[in-house]
């Protein structure tokens, strides 16, 4: 006999599409070096989580940037705990683009509109609307999961996930695994195909400070020393060079899945293995994995002078760059030759890559429980080619998977809503994340 499933209530349902909307009408706009208010959004959490007999605390490093942790109890205590964290900031938005004003949270067309409705108040709304099923249900997880709705996460975390795994590691005793945003999405590489990618890696963030300095003098004469010529020089190098290719254990295990289901044969450990023949192979599908089978660093915002008519003595630029697990070391060489004798760099920001198993009792239940709710998608692991507070969990020895569960119709591009213009989510896709997280987190 099957095993019956049990579904969240309808309150629930109701729940996840008023809790999205109105996160997103909370401005938790992060502009960077600290300009951000996570508070108003925290205490929304934290009030309807005390609601539900749910205890939370609310801390902070910096006033107003507020993160929220609570621990709900499992019914086995010798089970690990589960982390399930979500950040409360989003970046900046331009109502002037938008068809909607990107704070307004209007639910339109079956849609809830506005900055945040993928990245990530969609799920931390989800979340919500199970933890207080649970409550009202009676319904308690196998295992202890801890909640953490953090600050930051769009900057440097320094408020939020990591001053929480630096200053608050008591609040994630015995988590050894944990769940958040950018993984268990539909994708539609073309019709009649369904992917759901797992993030089971991320890359490691090198958000890096270029420094040329020079001769200053007039602009009228000849500079050999010219540090806006020096610094230039450099970021063409950079935006120009092409990293070689270095395969992860995760995107190995994504191009063999990939391959498999359409009917590519690769040996990934071939010493003659073309990965880029394969992409080209697998046509829209590969999108999942070519951002992550190579470093990468894109030169991003320039700094120099103050009068056209002076040559500066120094300029700056900054360039995001992103290091595989295993490649660091192989980064910082390049960027020294790349950079050359007249330009110094540093770490900006730096951030460590990340891989959790994709063969692990964790992983299969993941997969487990979007097939269940989906019998005909396919499920996929996948290397994230940003990053995510699962870096600064993964200092308390925390495993990170990405598994914010939606299903997107076809045509509605995941990718390019974050961060993007008219970013929105469908109230279905909302339904879909509440069922699929309610039996995840109650059978992890």
């Amino acid at each position: 006999m099957a095993e019956e499933v049990r579904e969240p209530d309808a309150t629930a349902l109701d729940e996840v599409v008023t809790f999205t909307s109105e996160l997103i009408h909370i401005d938790t706009t992060n502009r960077g070096g600290g300009d951000c208010r996570e508070r108003p959004a925290a205490e929304y959490v934290a009030e309807r989580l005390a609601a539900a007999g749910i205890e939370p605390t609310l801390l902070e490093r910096t006033t107003g940037r507020t993160n929220v942790v609570a621990r709900i109890p499992g019914t086995d205590p010798t089970a690990p705990a589960l982390l399930v964290h979500g950040h409360l900031d989003v970046v900046p938005a331009d109502p002037s683009e938008w068809t909607v004003h990107p704070f307004s949270g209007e639910v339109r067309d079956g849609l809830v509109w506005g900055r945040g409705a993928v990245d990530m108040k969609n799920m931390d709304a989800m979340v919500l609307a199970v933890v207080r099923s649970w409550a009202r249900q009676g319904v308690r997880p196998r295992r202890d999961v801890v909640l953490a709705y953090t600050a930051d996460e769009e900057d440097s975390a320094a408020d939020g996930s990591g001053f929480l795994a630096d200053r608050h590691a008591a609040l994630f005793e015995g988590c050894t695994e944990g769940i958040s945003e950018s993984g268990a999405f539909s994708f539609h590489p073309e019709p009649g195909t369904t992917l759901y990618p797992i993030a089971a890696g991320e890359r490691g963030t090198a958000w890096l400070k270029l420094t040329a300095h020079g001769r200053a003098g007039h602009g009228s004469k000849v500079n050999t020393a010219n540090a806006v010529t020096r610094l230039a020089a450099a970021v063409a190098r950079i935006g120009a060079h092409t990293w070689p290719v270095r395969l992860t254990t995760t995107v190995r295990a994504a191009l063999t899945e990939l391959a498999a289901l359409y009917g590519i044969e690769v040996d990934t450990h071939a010493p003659d293995f073309d990965v880029d023949l394969v992409l080209d192979k697998l046509g829209p599908a590969a999108a999942l994995v070519a951002p992550t089978v190579r470093n990468s660093a894109n030169p991003t915002m320039l700094e120099a002078g103050y009068k056209v008519n002076v040559i500066p003595g120094a300029a700056v630029a900054y360039v995001d760059g992103r290091m595989l697990p295993g490649a660091e070391e192989e980064f910082a060489e390049t960027m020294d030759r790349l950079t050359g004798p007249d330009v110094e760099w540093e770490f900006h920001h730096r951030e460590v890559p990340l891989e959790a198993p994709v063969d692990s009792p964790t992983f299969a239940k993941l997969r487990a429980a979007v097939e269940r709710f989906d019998p005909d998608g396919h499920v996929v692991p996948f290397t994230m080619s940003g990053g995510t507070d699962a870096k600064q969990f993964s200092r308390l020895g925390i495993t990170g998977y990405g598994f914010s569960p939606l299903k997107l119709p076809p045509g509605l591009d995941y990718a390019a809503l974050f961060h993007g213009v008219d970013e929105r989510v469908p109230v279905d896709a909302l339904h879909f994340g509440v069922r699929v997280l309610d039996h995840y987190l109650k059978t992890a």
